[in-house]
């Protein structure tokens, strides 16, 4: 939709970007290697509970209608291939990812839909084959251009949203929780300290994995402006439309890989969105709280992954657009991203919960700043529709 809309003015944002999550992710998993518990246990045993409550409902909340939006983004993906209209797959989705998560496991998931997201890596050759105007590419990947219109706003806003994700705060710290009791560390004191090899193992696992986030991001966006924003198409609303930027490199197939990235991406999604909302809800009550745990081993951690699955269902019933759905959702993620940075900042600068372990001048820097600019883009965006 950036791409769409805008151009190639916000690809500077893939590369800016890539080490304000990446440092914020090392940072959440981290606290949790230190600490020995996920961050809203963390949270609740360091602050007061008039700041923990509202920011962990606040997460809930944004979380299932992120979920709600990937359920139907899905159904919209099995659409491109099959005429079933979506409100009809709504519920058949919705239940299949349900019971997958509950019976199956994490892992499981991650092996049979990961290969889906694949898919996402043809827009680089869609890249190239749409003959963009490289010297606009050049000029809006290394020069960064800011307006100060609600639409551009928005979209920034948007765009922070989807990669630096309060639901990934948590799920990375939850993580490494679940790798460290599979490696038969089950109880907290023995999770408790992190060894150098532990973090520099972190490390390279985000980087890695932020890296090829955003390259794939940085693609996304050139791919969509050299074909859509070009041909004057600056407004995505159905999953076939946005099928169009694939075209170069797919030609009718672009449908295709659209549903593959469509599908895989969601089934990979709404497990860690609804899967989060439960971490934090049972950390916060002292819930057992694992994926890999049967049903009646962690029944209020499975409850609350069926509530907020049910309430996403609910959700796509009020007729909503997946494609707004999935950008307003990032918008709301971007505004609740600043205040939950400052809580997991604060924890991993304080000498006294991480030791040795607390935030060097590097991170720190990073960390502090990639908080000030998602504050600063989520109040200037409010400023443009107050005024």
């Amino acid at each position: 939709m950036a791409g769409a809309s805008i151009g190639y003015p916000v690809l500077w944002l893939a590369l800016v970007t890539f080490p304000l999550m990446a440092a914020i992710q090392f940072i959440c998993a981290k606290i949790a290697l230190v600490y020995g518990t996920g961050l809203t246990r963390i949270m609740r045993e360091q602050f007061p509970r008039f700041v923990v409550y509202p920011a962990i409902v606040a997460l809930v909340v944004a979380n299932t209608i992120n979920a709600a939006a990937d359920i139907q983004a899905i159904a919209a993906g099995i659409n491109l291939l099959a005429p079933i209209p979506i409100l009809a797959l709504i519920l058949p989705v919705a239940l299949l990812i349900l019971l997958v998560q509950i019976w199956g496991s994490y892992r499981l998931i991650v092996k049979i839909f990961r290969w889906l997201t694949l898919s996402l890596f043809a827009y680089i050759g869609a890249s190239f084959l749409a003959h963009p105007n490289w010297t606009s590419v050049l000029r809006g990947t290394l020069v960064p251009s800011i307006r100060f219109d609600s639409n551009f706003l928005s979209m920034l806003v948007a765009l922070l949203g989807t990669t630096i994700s309060p639901y990934l705060f948590f799920w990375q710290a939850n993580q490494e929780i679940e790798e460290e009791i599979a490696d038969g560390k089950t109880q907290r004191w023995q999770r408790k300290g992190a060894t150098p090899k532990e973090l520099k193992f972190a490390a390279w696992d985000v980087i890695t994995g932020m890296f090829l986030s955003n390259v794939v991001m940085y693609f996304i966006i050139l791919a969509t402006a050299a074909t859509l924003h070009t041909a004057g198409k600056t407004e995505i609303s159905t999953a076939t439309e946005a099928a169009d930027a694939l075209r170069p490199i797919a030609g009718n197939a672009a449908y295709i890989l659209m549903a593959f990235g469509l599908i895989g991406t969601g089934i990979l999604a709404v497990p860690i969105l609804t899967g989060s909302a439960a971490y934090s809800v049972a950390e916060l009550c002292g819930w057992k709280c694992s994926l890999d745990a049967k049903p009646w081993q962690a029944k209020e951690f499975y409850v609350v992954i069926i509530v907020c699955t049910l309430a996403a269902l609910a959700i796509n019933y009020l007729g909503v657009n997946p494609m707004q759905a999935l950008f307003w959702t990032a918008v709301i993620n971007g505004f609740l991203a600043p205040p939950l940075l400052i809580i997991v900042m604060l924890i991993a600068s304080n000498s006294q919960i991480m030791g040795k372990r607390s935030n060097g001048l590097i991170v720190n820097t990073l960390g502090w700043t990639t908080t000030v600019a998602m504050f600063i883009a989520a109040i200037v965006l409010v400023w443009t529709w107050i005024y």
